[in-house]
């Protein structure tokens, strides 16, 4: 064996020994660009919601119309008002009464005082106890028997819209809160009075309707107004709970990192988990609230240290010297 080969055999283990100490070395050094985190887990409330959008509707809306054509004299409720059934909305004139009114009154005052006892107005009366949601019909305003002159709504519901994979956790009398987007910090406590059977199609997605009902309705709520529905699917109390962030996935196996007591590296933990609300999970076995729970997240640095580098495209400061190849000028 020549000296050449015997130092090239030399040589190669080196490296390998070189490499190995390197890697070890290097390696398990903490990551500089990692935020490490300690937690103790605590007991605590824990609630899964369905979260979809809605709608304010009438449950019932019905539309008062005249039963002939002719011109409305008078009405007598305002929107917003609230009326029981037999309570007279308006009064109006058929076509034949306006028009043998509008001739009396050329006739002196006493012509038409005879005619308006003699030809009686159709009053218009309110079939359910509701609310009128819509009066905007005018006195002296001609109608016809497919006009509207007064809507009523017996009570104001939200009708949400649910994705067909949703709807099977939906149930009759489930609770549900609601928010309007005109009033965003208001909530309101209501239940589900009716899931639809047939479905719909919107944007390409398979929806069902539902009907909430609320316990309470307030003075702001308005038909048409827009609402966000949370339904309430599951909720648990006084369980032990750890952060989304803190779960690990492995193998399909969720585990967490443990501290150990005279021990820099972390131990790791399978642990079985239940229910989540998307920022925490509930633990069902595993760990419990004396382990400390290491969280590691990653910091961001923003190239070259952070510092922000100049945009050509910006104008220059007034005294800002210029600089070229050779220095500034």
């Amino acid at each position: 064996m020549n000296k050449r080969r015997l130092k090239f055999l030399i040589f190669i283990p080196l490296v390998l020994i070189v490499g190995l100490f390197l890697f070890f070395k290097l390696g398990t050094r903490p990551d500089k660009n990692e935020i490490v985190e300690e937690i103790k887990l605590s007991l605590g409330y824990i609630e899964t919601v369905i979260s979809t959008t809605g709608t304010v509707y009438p449950k019932n809306r019905l539309e008062i119309m005249p039963p002939v054509a002719g011109r409305v004299e008078n009405v007598l409720v305002r929107e917003g008002e609230y009326v029981k059934a037999g309570q007279i909305l308006a009064w109006m004139s058929s076509t034949e009464r306006a028009a043998l009114l509008d001739a009396a009154r050329g006739q002196g005052e006493d012509k038409l005082k005879y005619w308006q006892e003699a030809y009686k107005p159709i009053a218009l009366l309110a079939p359910i106890d509701g609310q009128v949601i819509v009066a905007t019909t005018q006195p002296g305003q001609t109608v016809n028997t497919s006009d509207a002159v007064v809507v009523l709504s017996d009570q104001l519901i939200v009708r949400a819209q649910v994705d067909e994979t949703d709807i099977g956790r939906i149930k009759l009398g489930q609770k549900a809160t609601i928010g309007l987007d005109a009033y965003p910090d208001t909530f309101i406590n209501a239940v589900v009075g009716h899931v639809y059977y047939e479905s719909e199609t919107s944007n390409n997605v398979t929806i069902y309707k539902v009907d909430l009902l609320p316990d309470e309705i307030p003075l702001f709520f308005r038909s048409g107004m827009n609402a966000t529905v949370n339904f309430k699917v599951e909720n648990k109390d006084n369980v032990l709970l750890i952060p989304v962030n803190a779960v690990r996935k492995e193998n399909q196996e969720s585990y967490v990192l443990l501290k150990q007591e005279g021990n820099k590296d972390p131990a790791k933990r399978i642990v079985n988990l239940g229910m989540t609300d998307d920022k925490n999970y509930e633990v069902l076995s595993g760990v419990t609230s004396k382990d400390v729970v290491i969280i590691t997240t990653k910091k961001y640095i923003f190239p070259g240290g952070g510092k922000t580098g100049s945009n050509p495209f910006l104008p220059k400061m007034p005294g800002a010297k210029k600089k070229t190849a050779e220095g500034p000028l």
